[in-house]
């Protein structure tokens, strides 16, 4: 039997950050709960699970893209986490940051470091934390 887009979406998200999920499932559940459905099927359903990239680069290929966005805060803090639950380091995340400098601009990656560094600080992975 096959799994469902949804149940794989589920395992994969789980395998990074299944608390991620459930924040995103209770945000969206009185407003679009089929948002959250598609949030879970979609990306982690359908791309994520793929075979071609490990979580790993996926998330540091995620933390560039939303670096170069500028402004998505809260999804850059949670791929943050994911990325070092998946085995980042965070000298790694702080490198992609600081590349994506080039290409967005300094105001974009120094708004992603200073989240990139909130995180950090929270997980006690700076010196002064």
């Amino acid at each position: 039997m096959t799994q469902s887009r949804y149940d794989k979406g589920w395992e994969t998200l789980g395998n990074i950050n299944s608390e991620a999920g459930e924040r995103i499932l209770n945000m969206l559940k009185d407003i679009s709960p089929d948002m959250a459905k598609l949030v879970i099927e979609f990306p982690y359903g359908d791309i994520w699970s793929r075979k071609g990239l490990d979580i790993k680069t996926r998330e540091l290929i995620t933390i560039a893209s939303l670096t170069t966005l500028g402004f998505p805060k809260d999804q850059l803090k949670a791929h943050t986490h994911n990325a070092l639950n998946a085995g980042c380091s965070k000298e790694e995340i702080i490198e992609v940051v600081m590349q994506m400098s080039v290409y967005a601009g300094f105001p974009a990656a120094l708004n992603a470091m200073f989240v990139v560094k909130e995180v950090l600080e929270s997980r006690g992975l700076l010196e002064n934390s």
